[in-house]
């Protein structure tokens, strides 16, 4: 069948965060033209003012558009919490015109999510799934988990994805940097990391042989406070979030990636540094097992394990044939199952089925 339309629904693309990353990254594949994507953001970073704003101008936008340019599908990209509840209102007025609607679970904790809320709400969150023409979610975990809360949903797996860029040339450098990129802060293991660190710059004497960078939105200028408090302030920079070019500039001088994340669902940070062929040291939580394969094309620790942590660190940043390894075969697995050239033909193929008559 030929193609029709398609709705987009999600946060802004000029938003941190992943979502925003996915949508942008979509939006330059064929997927866009094809299916003659339109989007509607119903979220914005900034104040509560702003976000309730920013909804409350897409809804009429976003009817608007059933009722003029009728979409052949619609596409709701959601978290948990106040992601889900805009969505989910979303999602009743498309099912109200008879629209068919894919509910795509981007949040690392939506389960904990959905076991907090009161019975009754609960039964709202099953209705959205069990009733959606299919649930994607990040990863195979992602999915079981689905599936336990809505077991007569039809959930699919659909990957993160990012644009391979050209295979970076050998690192000249005998300057070693580590990079952290992500919100600073407990959740994403910014200060596990630098007490990480800390041990490890112990252990070297005051020779460190490499640079940290941290750099992010978040807890910021605590993260700033702690690397002084442990010392390690001379060996360690923390940098406010950066631009999408400058934190590609970043992870193109990385040598190792390093994300000791508590909770995360499919990071579009790793596989960004996978794909540029950079080592990545992640914890062993949520999608990224699925990107990362241990001792392969990675190495994962146990969560908020500082010991791990450092051992880890200090085996990729003392062997230069082990980073250029692990990286390697990051890169080649990111080109294998993660590209968006991959991933945009995996959505297209879905759309066909769930749009023919």
């Amino acid at each position: 069948m030929t193609p029709g339309r398609v709705l987009w629904v999600s946060t802004s693309t000029s938003t941190r965060g992943g979502i925003a990353s996915y949508v942008r990254t979509i939006r330059d594949t064929p997927l866009w033209t094809r299916w003659q994507i339109r989007h509607i953001a119903t979220h914005r970073d900034g104040g509560a003012a702003r976000k309730i704003g920013t909804f409350a101008s897409a809804v009429p936008r976003y009817v608007q558009t059933l009722l003029t340019s009728r979409p052949d599908l619609i596409h709701l990209h959601m978290s948990s919490h106040g992601s889900f509840v805009r969505k989910a209102v979303l999602f009743w007025i498309a099912r109200a015109f008879g629209i068919p609607v894919i509910v795509h679970v981007h949040g690392s904790r939506f389960d904990e999510f959905h076991a907090a809320l009161p019975a009754p709400l609960r039964r709202g969150v099953r209705g959205v799934l069990t009733h959606a023409v299919a649930v994607l979610t990040l990863g195979e975990r992602w999915a079981t988990r689905i599936r336990r809360i809505a077991p007569r949903s039809r959930v699919e797996v659909v990957p993160n994805s990012v644009v391979v860029p050209p295979a970076p040339p050998p690192r000249t450098s005998d300057e070693l940097n580590a990079v952290f990129l992500g919100a600073v802060g407990e959740r994403k293991g910014a200060f596990c990391l630098l007490e990480a660190w800390a041990k490890l710059a112990a252990e070297w004497d005051g020779a460190v042989p490499a640079l940290l960078t941290l750099a992010g939105d978040g807890d910021v200028g605590e993260a700033r406070k702690l690397s002084m408090k442990l010392g390690i302030e001379r060996s360690v920079r923390v940098r406010d979030w950066l631009p999408a070019p400058e934190a590609a500039a970043l992870l193109a001088s990385a040598d190792v990636f390093v994300l000791p994340s508590r909770h995360e669902g499919q990071p579009m940070a790793v596989l960004e540094a996978m794909a540029s062929g950079v080592c990545v040291v992640a914890s062993d939580v949520g999608g990224i097992p699925e990107l990362v394969e241990h001792g392969r094309s990675g190495l994962l620790v146990p969560p908020d394990d500082v010991d791990s942590l450092g051992a880890a660190l200090r085996a990729v940043l003392g062997d230069r044939a082990l980073r250029e390894r692990l990286g390697g075969a990051a890169r080649e697995r990111v080109l294998t199952a993660f590209d968006a050239d991959v991933v945009w033909r995996q959505l297209d193929a879905l759309y066909r089925e769930v749009t023919e008559p």
